[in-house]
């Protein structure tokens, strides 16, 4: 039966598959990054123990004598244990055998692996005596770097590598299953790990871990936040070792898993019910046309009733048919959904926590299963219920006249006018999170992002005092700035949306003010040269930028931001102002605007710039490149000239802005994208059922349409009556489904930025869009009717 009417049958399996392929790509993203459990032992007990609610990462780790105290007072911890958030990627070079190349390490105490339950796959953990201040370097491999830079050696284990011309050896690679960065920094990487000493070298550094605990078999969360706030307030008395630096521990325990996903519940949300939404249209839309077919086939219905054919018998035939055209397009959707998955896990810039995890495992190929069997059911339900009602002299005496029932054409419209409404939900979404992105990119950057090339420069290995660093940084810049094409060339050490270091704050202070009313702020800290301000194009607001002359034999100065001059000196002119910040005072020379660090869609906070020339205080550097030349071009050249400076410097990672800016947004743009194909989809699906309705419309009234031209009726007056009768339908989905969008976009408001949930002008956008599509889907209907000739219609 499926075979002779070969169309219908390859536009239903195409479309099940297209929409299972989707369904099951989104659920395998949201198993991933919400349902599947954490690939360490026992993950529900695992929480994260922030320093307050702040978002900066600065104020929200804590300092090594606060975990040692949590850990030592509190009942409710099986064990507490904590990484460095503050690394750099690519900070480190590796160096020996092979080209230098630049890898990422991450501090992490002794029992950080053993507290997640991660047992290395070669070697072991790190020991009690490794992890003590001046110890010879030991690290841990993950395992992605352990089998590209060395080829998944298993006698890795014990070699002697050299990291930054220092010694480091190997005592274990991590399993596969434990991608570090994958889960707790997304879009970033880890190359290997070291010990953080847990000690008072350590402790002056002041906050400088992230903790996470292992709660005890019998302890809850709300326990656990209990014996903190304690130990908090304890810290905060002063009782706890006078003789130690002390900062403020605000304890604020939340499940690990709410941590790395939580940000991303509301998103994951919107992409479940999009695609649910989806499956929806795809079911009324296959529905709709097995209803036509229904009615096509009533001549074959009716002689199977006559010769005895039951009503469940008839019933159970149409949902064999209909389960047999899911069950085809659900493995047709499974092929794509392995496909689609596999693509999104491989994604490298992602800033999606565990979307590296996403697979088509048991749970994913069970809900395939589910939704074909589901689609199945609802797409032939309600031509089995038709089929059902009637008995065989009624079908027979329809089928001898070639008319439809009522309930038949009743039962279509209500399916359209359903999927109109749908689809008025899916336009209203997708446009306001458009809208949303649109204001996003929109947002002032604070610099100019367009012609930005950057690469890391490294002088630790080329210079050992402040003055020789001077030096090498006036060959680099030399060098690059002789470069044909270069228009403008900076040093920083912490880009915006870059990787290195790009939190660290600072606490400032006014000179002379002490006491609880003085003015305190903490900013950003950036270190920059002379030139790097001209070449990013931040606006210089007032005073000066700094200048070759700004040495560590001069004065020290700084430029700070509005927001920072603001905070510190209100509506006063902050230039020639001394601040004090670090253990000395600055005088300010400059005023600039503020940049976007970390987000577009965040507002930029104090900020602090620092002379390059006049500080150590800095681990890495980047140099930035203006030029309208191409990156193909200008990269070897690049090269080329920093090879001159440093042979070893290993040179293979260079960006645009342009690559940070769009990696600042992945994640914002790939929900905007999923969900906008999917409403493109939809509007796609409902303008063909809607096509299909009229079309089988005119097509059941060729007599009657054949005796109006015979009486006079014009074929401007037909089409406008097949036309009338497509936006009745939709204006019916309109009136419904705008109320309900209406509603639902309420739920995505912490999705937008610069846009209401109630923007008159998305859903003024998506009635436009529904009147344009459905115009389109009743013209060719309606042309098709008024070219009906009247003889032949009356013959038939």
């Amino acid at each position: 039966t499926l075979r002779r009417d070969l169309a219908l049958t390859t536009f239903a399996v195409t479309i099940i598959g297209l929409g299972v392929g989707a369904t099951a790509t989104i659920f395998n993203v949201v198993n991933a990054v919400w349902l599947r459990p954490l690939p360490f032992h026992d993950p529900e007990r695992l929480v994260w123990i922030a320093n307050g609610t702040d978002a900066n990462l600065s104020a929200q780790t804590v300092q090594v004598m606060n975990l040692q105290e949590l850990e030592a007072q509190s009942a409710s911890f099986d064990g507490v244990a904590a990484f460095s958030p503050f690394y750099g990627v690519g900070d480190n070079q590796l160096t020996g055998s092979g080209d230098p190349e630049r890898v990422t390490g991450i501090p992490v105490t002794a029992d950080f692996f053993p507290l997640l339950g991660v047992t290395p796959r070669l070697g072991r953990t790190f020991s009690d005596a490794e992890a003590q201040w001046g110890a010879p370097k030991a690290v841990i491999l993950g395992d992605a770097f352990w089998r590209r830079r060395f080829a998944a050696d298993p006698g890795v284990v014990g070699r002697v590598i050299t990291i930054d011309g220092a010694p480091a050896t190997v005592v274990g690679v991590l399993p596969r299953h434990f991608d570090f960065a994958g889960i707790f920094a997304p879009g970033s990487r880890a190359d290997y790990f070291v010990p953080f000493p847990l000690g008072e070298q350590t402790n002056r550094t002041g906050n400088s871990l992230a903790l996470i605990g292992r709660l005890q078999a019998n302890a809850t969360i709300e326990s656990a936040q209990a014996e903190a706030t304690l130990v908090g307030d304890r810290i905060k008395a002063g009782s706890v070792n006078d003789k130690l630096w002390r900062n403020a521990f605000r304890p604020v325990i939340t499940p690990l898993r709410e941590r790395i996903s939580g940000q991303f519940r509301t998103a994951l949300l919107a992409l479940s019910a999009a695609v649910s939404v989806l499956m929806l249209l795809v079911s009324a839309n296959l529905s709709n046309l097995l209803l036509a077919r229904a009615s096509g086939r009533q001549r074959d219905l009716a002689v199977r009733a006559a010769l005895g054919a039951e009503r469940w018998q008839l019933v159970r035939q149409m949902l064999i048919e209909s389960l047999t055209l899911a069950g085809a397009g659900a493995l047709a959707g499974a092929a794509l959904a392995a496909t689609a998955t596999t693509f999104l896990a491989r994604l490298d810039r992602t800033t999606i926590p565990l979307l590296y995890d996403a697979r088509v495992d048991g749970l994913a190929l069970g809900a395939i299963a589910f939704v074909a069997i589901a689609t199945g059911l609802a797409v032939g339900v309600l031509p089995a219920i038709q089929a059902s009602r009637q008995t065989p002299r009624h079908i027979l005496s329809e089928a001898s006249r070639g008319s439809v029932g009522v309930s038949r054409s009743w039962m279509q419209r209500a399916v359209v006018i359903a999927e109109v409404a749908v689809v008025c939900v899916l336009l209203a979404g997708a446009g306001l999170l458009a809208r949303s992105l649109i204001r996003v990119l929109d947002a002032d950057l604070g610099f100019a992002s367009e012609n930005l090339l950057t690469v890391r420069v490294d002088p630790r290995r080329a210079s050992t005092t402040r003055a020789s660093r001077n030096v090498y940084f006036d060959d680099v810049l030399r060098e690059v700035a002789a470069v044909p094409g270069v228009d403008a060339i900076g040093l920083t050490d912490a880009l915006p949306f870059g990787e290195n270091f790009g939190w660290r704050e600072w606490g400032v202070t006014l000179p002379g003010q002490s006491g609880p009313n003085r003015k305190r702020a903490n900013a950003l800290v950036r270190m920059i040269d002379d030139r790097y301000l001209t070449t990013m194009r931040i606006g210089l607001r007032s005073g000066r930028a700094f200048t070759a002359a700004d040495l560590d034999s001069t004065e020290p100065v700084a430029i700070v931001n509005e927001t920072l001059a603001r905070m510190l000196w209100l509506d006063a002119d902050p230039l020639g102002q001394l601040l004090y910040t670090a253990g000395r005072e600055r005088r300010v020379v400059g005023v600039v605007g503020g940049v976007k660090y970390f987000g577009l869609d965040r507002d930029s906070g104090p900020e602090m710039y620092m002379p390059l020339r006049q500080t150590g205080d800095y681990h890495v550097v980047d140099l930035v490149i203006r030029s309208a030349a191409s990156a193909d071009r200008l990269i070897p050249a690049v090269r080329a000239a920093l090879r001159r400076v440093d042979p070893n410097l290993p040179l293979t990672e260079f960006h645009t802005m342009s690559e940070l800016v769009d990696r600042a947004v992945f994640a914002r743009r790939f929900v905007v994208q999923l969900i906008a194909a999917f409403a493109l989809f939809g509007l796609v699906l409902a303008s063909l059922g809607l096509y299909a309705v009229i079309a089988y419309s005119v097509s059941q009234r060729r007599q009657e349409i054949g005796l109006r031209m015979a009486l006079g009726a014009s074929p401007h007056l037909l089409r406008r009556r097949v036309m009338t009768e497509t936006f009745r339908l939709a204006l019916a989905g309109v009136v419904i489904g705008l109320p309900i969008a209406w509603m639902a976009t309420r739920t995505l408001r912490s999705l937008l930025f610069g846009v209401e949930p109630t923007d008159p002008l998305t859903f003024a956008g998506v009635l436009t869009i529904v009147i344009a599509v459905v115009g389109v889907a009743g013209y060719f209907p309606a042309r098709q009717a008024s070219r009906i000739d009247p003889v032949i219609a009356l013959r038939s």
